[in-house]
């Protein structure tokens, strides 16, 4: 069956999922709510969303949106609190699973989401910011990495800035991060340095290497990436994503913009 490289990187996001877990959701990442709702419509039934949106948990979704989403996190929480609640008290008690998309990743998976370029006050680019990273990767044995346009850009030998902790000497709780997803392959750090575990339908080690700044390990089972079944697409474009947000992670530029309109059209939030 013939699928989009934005509907395999939320099915192998899916995949990662266990049932029981609570999931964390960060702000606009269509692509790993997709693959969250996904297994839990799949071999996952029991798990809870928590969202950086209205401060909530629910177990109830929706299909994805962008101008009327807040829709479900307010009205269908089980539970609503406050940012500083959350740092403080479920993070710590509930140990989410959360999927971070880093602009920079270093090989021991040091993670940067603050400016490229060394100078702070005089930077190349100022990029989003933190948000909570610095505040959960220090001690989190959940963090997953998910990158949908693989490039030397985001593969550094050494990050900018760290606003996340990798598998690093100085780490006294946690680990650094266990899995991560690109339009390329999949990786883990088995050993502590970034693994390719599998490479996607069509794609070469030696390109992955290519678009990577530093040397990879290669897992001695690499494999091609198991394609999605027939039922896995169906979900996401019939159930969970008919207006197809989670294309906008994988796009840019002019078709990015027309996606974006096309969506507010027609949710009617223009």
């Amino acid at each position: 069956m013939d699928f989009s490289i934005d509907e395999l990187i939320a099915i192998c996001i899916s995949r990662q999922v266990e049932d029981g877990e609570v999931l964390a959701q960060g702000i606009n990442t269509p692509l790993v709510m997709a693959g969250f709702i996904l297994a839990q419509c799949t071999h996952a039934p029991n798990v809870r969303f928590a969202s950086a949106i209205g401060q909530s948990i629910c177990y109830e979704w929706a299909s994805l949106g962008v101008g009327r989403i807040e829709d479900l996190w307010l009205a269908k929480g089980l539970m609503h609190t406050s940012f500083a609640s959350v740092a403080t008290e479920l993070l710590p008690a509930y140990n989410p699973k959360e999927f971070f998309r880093p602009a920079q990743v270093d090989a021991v998976g040091n993670t940067n989401n603050i400016a490229f370029g060394r100078d702070y006050a005089h930077p190349r680019m100022r990029l989003p910011g933190t948000g909570g990273i610095p505040d959960v990767t220090p001690y989190s044995s959940h963090i997953y990495l998910y990158v949908p346009r693989h490039s030397r850009v985001t593969f550094v030998p050494k990050v900018d800035f760290i606003s996340g902790l990798g598998h690093t000497p100085e780490r006294k709780r946690g680990t650094g991060p266990l899995y991560l997803v690109t339009d390329l392959g999949q990786f883990d750090w088995a050993n502590g340095r970034m693994r390719l575990v599998s490479y996607h339908h069509g794609v070469t080690i030696a390109r992955i290497q290519a678009k990577t700044g530093f040397p990879l390990e290669i897992a001695p089972d690499v494999h091609e990436t198991p394609p999605p079944s027939a039922e896995e697409i169906r979900l996401l474009r019939e159930d969970i994503d008919p207006l197809g947000v989670r294309k906008l992670e994988v796009l840019s530029g002019a078709a990015r913009k027309q996606l974006l309109r096309d969506i507010l059209a027609q949710e009617n939030a223009l």
